[in-house]
């Protein structure tokens, strides 16, 4: 009876660190089978079918806007009178908000719906109204300020990066976060795409060189950018993970050992 109790403690023991590995082997298999399943169920575009972007103003947004021509050529003023600046300088761009009535407020003009517009929709529409009011032969240089895009994943410098032209790229952006770490899989690059209300996910390679060409790696607003690990990161990290859980299991079952040892003399 009295080696009964030892043995019975060991199967036991075995039993535990068995539904322990086994537990977390089918963890491990369900997390690869819902990631397999994510990205099979995304396609990114080709290269044809891919549609021009063109960003439509929203409200909150925030406008910055000059007139490109001289100073010296506005004819009237606010208040009246007429212009005595004889400086050649073009005047310094001012930034406005789009007000949740759709309408920027702008000088002598008033609010003047722009939500929904293009910048050259929304460009042209205040330099006709100013040529009809105060310029002469204005030109309006309009910007959007407040659009951005987010980096995350194996890059050197993730987080959030202005998009300062109408043409940012995917190679831009990643450029402008430090270029992809030693870890980062540029086969597998993942750009999420439409907000949270109408999500889309794209995966672009770098080593194909068509992926240059594909309009699709230009930028829209509030793009996510995420960089995944190679598979050699991979690798080494489920060889931490099993390593760490592992070696408690092999001290338990080693304690177990020397416990049924002790207990048989």
């Amino acid at each position: 009876m009295m080696h009964k109790k030892p043995i019975r403690l060991l199967c036991y023991t075995l039993t535990a660190l068995a539904y322990l590995l086994v537990g977390i082997s089918c963890s491990y298999k369900q997390n690869q089978l819902l990631f397999e399943t994510h990205v099979a169920s995304t396609n990114s575009p080709s290269i044809a079918g891919a549609a021009p972007y063109e960003y439509k103003i929203q409200t909150q947004d925030i406008l910055q806007m000059r007139n490109l021509q001289d100073i010296n050529y506005v004819v009237t003023v606010p208040g009246g009178g007429s212009t005595s600046n004889a400086s050649s300088n073009a005047p310094q761009p001012q930034t406005y908000q789009v007000e949740n009535d759709s309408t920027v407020a702008l000088p002598v003009l008033g609010k003047v719906k722009v939500a929904g517009l293009t910048k050259l929709e929304a460009a042209k529409k205040i330099q006709g109204l100013y040529a009809r009011t105060v310029l002469k032969n204005p030109i309006i240089d309009l910007r959007i300020m407040n659009l951005k895009v987010s980096v995350f994943g194996e890059v050197r410098s993730p987080g959030s990066y202005m998009l300062t032209s109408d043409k940012t790229n995917l190679i831009d952006v990643l450029a402008q976060a430090g270029g992809l770490t030693e870890k980062g899989d540029e086969k597998k690059i993942k750009i999420v795409r439409g907000g949270m209300t109408d999500p889309q996910v794209l995966f672009f390679d770098l080593n194909d060189f068509r992926t240059v060409s594909n309009p699709a790696i230009i930028m829209q607003s509030q793009d996510i950018i995420y960089v995944a690990q190679n598979r050699r990161a991979i690798k080494n990290e489920k060889m931490q993970d099993f390593s760490t859980i592992v070696q408690p299991g092999l001290l338990f079952l080693n304690t177990a050992l020397l416990i049924f040892t002790i207990a048989r003399k």
